[in-house]
């Protein structure tokens, strides 16, 4: 009996990628002796990806299909399509080429050598380069301060073992930091180099909120040190304004008539220290509110429709 592969895309509004994808997929299987389906979970798409999946779907039963209900962000739906997937091994691709279906043979033939855990890791990019920098500082520094091990320059693309998988759905989290929890629940893994070609088609659905979200999540998830930053930063802070503030109080009584303060000292002080209270409540209330999200439990998405599922 061959084994199966479960491929699986998360898509939003990606009318001029997914067909493309769909059939790029199919070509690396036409000479690998797997079976597989490709499961393709649409976020609530607005253009003409839903009439497209449903046409692959018919012409095609490889090809599964699940519809949300709505936009349920990009941090939920692809972990979703990932728990709904039950071949030997899954992997996790993106619809925009970002991420090169090209590389499944190679991802399956390290598998079948005993890997748990096959992950691309892209080393350069083709897209904006400040970007990539970007991108690049950000993953050195939550690696750097997380408290478990981190992979570097790793987005979710990669293959899983069916035996990963099973360990994630017994795990009861509304809004997962997937990267993190690879890193830190995943073994016996092997790291496939790659550089990341830029978009085929269409625009991003990244913007600056969504940037920001996924980089604090990642922060909340992995780290304690902004908890801590603002205990050591408040108290070298309270230290220095008190060396200050006896500097000052000698000086005045050494030169009495002469020595005046000033407001602008003062003004300037008052704004610097309100403005690491806010930082620092900031940070505060990003952990609280990832607590919250966790006590609520609510679905990862709500299906409207699924199409080639048995």
């Amino acid at each position: 009996m061959k084994k199966k592969i479960s491929i699986v895309t998360a898509c939003f509004n990606e009318e001029d990628n997914i067909e493309e994808l769909a059939n790029i997929v199919r070509a690396q299987f036409e000479n690998l002796n797997y079976d597989y389906e490709h499961i393709i979970i649409d976020n609530n798409s607005q253009d003409n990806t839903v009439k497209i999946l449903r046409r692959l779907a018919n012409a095609d039963s490889h090809i599964k299909v699940i519809l949300n209900a709505k936009n349920f962000g990009q941090v939920r739906s692809p972990y979703y399509g990932l728990l709904q997937a039950y071949g030997d091994a899954v992997i996790m691709m993106a619809a925009d080429f970002q991420e090169p279906p090209t590389l499944i043979p190679e991802f399956i033939k390290r598998w079948e050598e005993g890997y748990t855990l096959v992950l691309g890791v892209k080393t350069k990019s083709e897209e904006n380069s400040l970007l990539f920098s970007l991108r690049k500082m950000y993953y050195k520094a939550i690696a750097k301060s997380s408290s478990t091990e981190h992979i570097t320059n790793f987005t979710g693309f990669g293959l899983y073992d069916q035996s990963f998988v099973n360990v994630l759905r017994n795990i009861e989290d509304p809004y997962p930091y997937f990267r993190g929890m690879v890193a830190e629940l995943g073994s016996n893994i092997y790291q496939i180099e790659f550089t990341q070609p830029i978009r085929k088609g269409g625009k991003t659905k990244n913007n600056f909120y969504t940037l920001y979200d996924m980089a604090m999540l990642g922060f909340v998830n992995q780290s304690k040190l902004p908890l801590r930053m603002a205990c050591f930063i408040g108290f070298w802070i309270a230290l220095l304004s008190l060396l200050t503030g006896l500097g000052y109080l000698i000086y005045k009584l050494i030169y009495w008539d002469s020595f005046t303060l000033g407001m602008a000292p003062l003004v300037i002080g008052l704004f610097f220290f309100s403005s690491i209270q806010l930082i620092f409540i900031g940070i505060i209330g990003e952990y609280i509110g990832a607590i919250y999200t966790q006590v609520h439990k609510k679905p990862l998405v709500i299906e409207k429709e699924r199409i080639n599922f048995d």
